[in-house]
């Protein structure tokens, strides 16, 4: 039976010891019945230790974490639960020195559990395309916070050698965000057309050049920002302007420096958690435990 809670204390009187956490894995996991992680059989022996089974026609022999972010960590499913509580109940996240605290573990450990963490919110964090009214728009990353809002080409002042990120957000509803090579028209109009529905409502955003064509496929509108111009009717970008500064407060308050190779693992982090802010605690644990399909090892992550 999947356990609920409600706070992190509840969570650890729901999961005193090791059993507990790796019957609620398989509860989470194997929902719709057990399955080889090898073949995908459904013909599965599980044996009187209760931690390990075979497939019946693989002939594999396996525990719950084999295929997913847990396979061969060292560390108790408990540990994980924590770590996965703190990840997705702090609007920032987590720092890797501070979870290495929390959890008496060393820091390359934690930087490596997290990472994994991560790794389990990249690919849904918002399945759906947006629709209603969508505002996007671009940021860069990286560099003194007070250039943030420099030039919009990539040789420009205050931008030069950061990282760019494009978000669509549906107003009171999701966003989709990652991080792009460009700023070309062709890059930024591609990545609209993944992120939104045809049938959006309207589509605000700035005056930046690579949404000009943006009208001739969506009801677009544009704020011209240069000229202190922030609100044209329902045309603004104040809500993906809001997560913005979301992302970027836990970049800087929190992990103080992400590289460019790591920085699309913050940001699916970031736009999970936001994309589920109107769920229980419990909730987005349980949901990140659901995610937890597919293996990360240490030497393709710093490859």
């Amino acid at each position: 039976m999947i356990q609920q809670f409600d706070s992190l204390l509840q969570m650890m009187e729901a999961f005193p010891d090791e059993q507990t956490c790796v019957d609620h894995l398989r509860a989470i996991r194997w929902k719709n019945g057990a399955y080889c992680p090898h073949c995908g059989s459904t013909k599965v022996y599980h044996f009187s230790d209760k931690l390990s089974h075979k497939c019946g026609d693989c002939r594999q022999r396996f525990s719950i974490k084999v295929g997913t972010i847990f396979e061969d960590t060292k560390l108790p499913l408990r540990k994980w639960f924590i770590a996965i509580w703190l990840i997705t109940s702090h609007k920032k996240g987590i720092a890797s020195t501070q979870l290495a605290k929390d959890l008496k573990i060393t820091q390359k450990s934690a930087w490596f559990v997290l990472h994994r963490l991560r790794y389990a919110a990249r690919t849904q964090s918002f399945a759906a395309p947006l629709e209603g009214d969508v505002e996007v728009d671009e940021t860069y990353v990286g560099g003194k916070a007070k250039n943030k809002h420099g030039g919009r080409s990539g040789g420009g002042s205050g931008v030069a050698g950061k990282a760019i990120v494009m978000g669509a957000v549906e107003r009171n509803g999701g966003v989709v965000a990652s991080v792009v090579p460009n700023t070309d028209r062709e890059t930024m109009e591609e990545f609209v057309d993944n992120a939104i529905s045809p049938k959006v409502t309207s589509v605000s955003t700035d005056e930046h050049q690579g949404y000009r064509r943006l009208a001739l496929k969506y009801p677009h509108g544009t704020v011209h920002h240069s000229k202190k111009e922030y609100v044209v009717g329902n045309t603004h970008t104040q809500t993906i302007d809001g997560y913005w500064s979301q992302l970027k407060r836990q970049i800087i308050g929190i992990h103080h420096f992400v590289s460019k190779k790591h920085l699309g693992r913050y940001v699916a982090e970031s736009s999970w958690r936001y994309n589920r802010r109107h769920v229980g605690e419990g909730e987005r644990v349980n949901a990140l435990m659901a995610n937890a399909t597919g293996r990360l090892t240490y030497k393709a992550l710093i490859a």
